[in-house]
């Protein structure tokens, strides 16, 4: 069993620790809403007042914050997780911010003899739940060896895609697909429903039909009803469109899908709507096709 650290307890950070927690490994965490890591004290989780504290007490420490600002407020600094790391210490990021960004960091890390992989993922908090998510890896060979036993306790696919920067990299290329789909979805639940057929039923058939990816299939049915709480809010899912779109600058690749399905996620923004779950494209496009919700 290992010791572990993990910073950022959001809605998947804490399920992973929850998860890390299960298969009997120690876990010391920090966030920075401390009543929110509450239920996972409770099941035994140390608690540490600092990023820097966490990386202290661990030998291998997770991260996964919201954006490239969120992750230097818990890197920088004397309370930061730089200002602990060290020689035989690993980071694992599992954030989703730049490759530039996250080699950047590799270097800060390499710098204090320790290592870092980028490491994010790819399913909702029901996959990660279900044991089903998927886990992409940038970094040394020798550092994903070292922490592939670590994410397997995770997910089930664990996947070393290259060096650092190139997990994230493959994680923006699959999430803008997210997006795109759920307004393709979308469009052809609308073209049903304006045709005759409940809205009800046209989410049933396309949610059991040749288009239904897994994305599909359980986020399908936000359209008829948006969860409590966000899986992945609109802001979340634009920050991320944006690096597509940036990256698609950098390496010559047009990505029209994503343009366009970016603007629907201003307007849900513009409409008030940026702390839903991105599935409320549904409800821009139905507004402008004339019908309520």
């Amino acid at each position: 069993m290992a010791n572990l650290g993990f910073i950022g307890l959001g809605v998947m950070g804490s399920q992973m620790v929850s998860r890390l927690l299960d298969k009997g490994h120690t876990v010391t965490g920090y966030n920075r809403t401390r009543s929110k890591a509450q239920w996972l004290i409770e099941k035994g989780m140390k608690w540490a007042d600092s990023p820097r504290a966490v990386t202290a007490a661990a030998d291998v420490t997770f991260a996964m914050v919201t954006n490239a600002a969120a992750l230097a407020a818990i890197t920088d600094g004397p309370d930061g997780l730089l200002a602990a790391i060290g020689k035989g210490k690993t980071f694992v990021d599992m954030s989703t911010v730049s490759p530039t960004v996250s080699r950047a960091m590799a270097a800060k890390v390499r710098e204090k003899g320790a290592d870092m992989v980028d490491s994010p993922v790819s399913g909702s908090v029901i996959t990660l739940q279900d044991g089903k998510l998927s886990v992409m890896v940038g970094g040394r060979t020798e550092t994903f060896q070292r922490v592939l036993p670590l994410l397997l306790d995770i997910g089930p696919k664990v996947t070393h895609v290259g060096d650092n920067g190139v997990a994230l990299a493959m994680k923006i290329a699959v999430n803008l697909s997210l997006a795109v789909q759920m307004l393709a979805f979308s469009e052809g639940v609308l073209l049903a429903e304006k045709s005759g057929i409940k809205r009800e039923v046209a989410v049933d058939v396309l949610v059991n039909s040749a288009v239904a990816s897994p994305m599909i299939k359980y986020r399908g049915p936000f359209v008829l009803q948006q969860p409590e709480e966000a899986w992945f809010d609109v802001n979340m899912m634009q920050k991320d469109m944006l690096l597509a779109m940036d990256l698609g600058r950098q390496l010559n690749v047009p990505v029209p899908t994503t343009a366009v399905t970016n603007e629907f996620l201003t307007a849900a923004r513009g409409m008030g709507w940026e702390k839903l779950d991105f599935a409320v494209v549904f409800d821009v496009l139905a507004r402008m096709s004339g019908v309520a919700k």
